[in-house]
């Protein structure tokens, strides 16, 4: 399949956006390098795809800059593709695919927090364990410690929370991990809350609730994309869904939590998960 262009003087920003990101290719390459897969075998291995095709997709990434080669051997010379800043702009219409599928294609079309237990969304967090978080450009979830617990949340007092279900319960949540944040850390594990909420509106909020853990903004939606994990979209905003992370210091996943319908009992089962991950236990 060749990709069509759009025509050059065509004022539309979606004609635009279809001509470098419209083909269907091209759209699970950029997927899987967001995902850390970003050399030529493990393309293959994760698609599907042909290794012609793929060879053709990755070129037309480059010209379109939104991937760029790095070396990472010199003999045999072998390279890796990584995204541009470009590439990581399209992030977010990744993650708005994604979501559109979740919702509308394998959902009921209602926003929620939450899943139901056998939902694709559901399978696809549990099958993270064993897979890596891989090194992002504008944030890091991974703490230097043998585990990290990273719960993730849509967001604190947001508008519309009490209509979603699921929605409410973000500051209980987080205030919760504050109040047994010794009993992570006599364990060896850290606690880091992520949400799409932006960084002045996190440090509000930690400095009126004595948090002492990091919150880390995705408002890029770059672990949303890179881990596909499940969102929402209310009030004009893409939220992640709540669910929660145990990952050790190598950054791979150990444990999941999701879906999450009670936010005080899902610290307790977080505590559990790292009682029993934990080295030398």
């Amino acid at each position: 399949m060749t990709r069509r262009p759009a025509r050059p003087d065509d004022p539309c920003g979606i004609a635009q956006a279809v001509g470098v990101l419209g083909d269907p290719w091209s759209l699970l390459v950029l997927r899987d390098v967001a995902g850390g897969r970003t050399r030529f075998d493990q393309l293959v291995a994760e698609t599907g795809i042909s290794r012609k095709v793929l060879s053709q997709r990755l070129d037309a990434l480059l010209v379109d800059r939104l991937l760029e080669r790095r070396a990472y051997s010199e003999r045999p010379p072998r390279h890796e593709y990584v995204l541009t800043e470009l590439g990581r702009g399209a992030l977010p219409v990744l993650s708005a695919l994604q979501e559109f599928g979740d919702t509308w294609l394998l959902g009921d079309g209602l926003p929620r927090a939450d899943a139901d237990a056998g939902s694709n969304e559901v399978a696809r967090v549990r099958a993270l364990v064993g897979e890596a978080v891989p090194q992002l450009h504008g944030l890091d979830p991974v703490a230097d410690r043998p585990l990290t617990v990273v719960y993730c949340y849509p967001g604190n007092a947001f508008p519309g929370a009490e209509e979603i279900p699921g929605g409410v319960g973000c500051t209980l949540e987080s205030c919760t991990y504050r109040d047994r944040l010794g009993e992570f850390a006599d364990l060896g594990a850290a606690v880091v809350g992520v949400s799409t909420q932006r960084p002045k509106e996190q440090r509000v909020f930690a400095e009126a609730n004595g948090i002492r853990f990091p919150l880390v903004s995705d408002a890029d939606l770059e672990l949303a994309t890179a881990l596909r994990l499940p969102t929402f979209r209310v009030g004009g905003t893409t939220r992640l869904k709540r669910q929660t992370l145990v990952v050790d210091r190598d950054r791979v996943v150990r444990a999941t939590l999701f879906p999450i319908p009670d936010v005080t009992g899902s610290v307790e089962d977080a505590l559990r998960l790292v009682r029993e991950l934990a080295p030398g236990r």
